[in-house]
């Protein structure tokens, strides 16, 4: 009658750990996107939200500043058409960026990008934006790339944001890596 009860502790410790280990698993491919629902939510490290259209201008402004960069390994020059945008809170803008290819071969690249100061990540809305889709150009190949945006109203009654005049949005292109995305 000993050894029955031994068994029993076994068996319930290699479930138990057996269960562990999934639910460790479960989490781990999960956390990718609870992470990005989360700074989507929270605007944690400048994420920005996406949206259908805008509210509606308040008739108080904000200045928008724009930057660009490339990855040396893209042979891309990548700027804004314009390096500071003033904005009506709540209405609809829009941004351009050019990128050109001055490689030799057609190369495919995606933009990250993220909002300066932090904390007015989570006003700032995008309804349509490149970085959402991977880009190609051709040798020489110039692209006008839109962005079209606005800043969530709700940002004038966060005490957080108070003293935020200017909103930063910075892109980074990156070359695609073909052997990942071809599989």
């Amino acid at each position: 009658m000993a050894a029955r009860p031994r068994i029993d502790r076994r068996l319930r410790t290699a479930l138990l750990a057996v269960l562990g280990v999934c639910c460790m698993t479960g989490v781990a491919f999960a956390s990718v996107p609870l992470y990005r629902l989360f700074c989507q939510a929270t605007g944690l490290n400048g994420t920005t939200n996406r949206a259908l259209a805008a509210p509606g201008g308040v008739h108080r402004s904000i200045r928008i500043a724009f930057d660009a960069n490339t990855s040396p390994k893209l042979p891309w020059r990548f700027t804004p058409e314009q390096e500071e945008q003033e904005v009506d809170i709540g209405a609809r803008d829009m941004a351009f960026f050019q990128a050109t290819n001055r490689g030799a071969q057609s190369v495919t690249g995606t933009a990250t990008y993220n909002v300066t100061p932090a904390i007015a990540g989570k006003y700032f809305t995008k309804i349509q934006c490149f970085c959402f889709t991977q880009q190609t150009l051709k040798p020489g190949e110039t692209q006008r790339m839109p962005v079209i945006y606005f800043v969530d109203p709700k940002i004038l009654t966060d005490p957080d944001t108070k003293d935020v005049e200017t909103i930063t949005l910075s892109y980074t292109f990156y070359p695609v890596d073909s052997a990942k995305t071809s599989g």
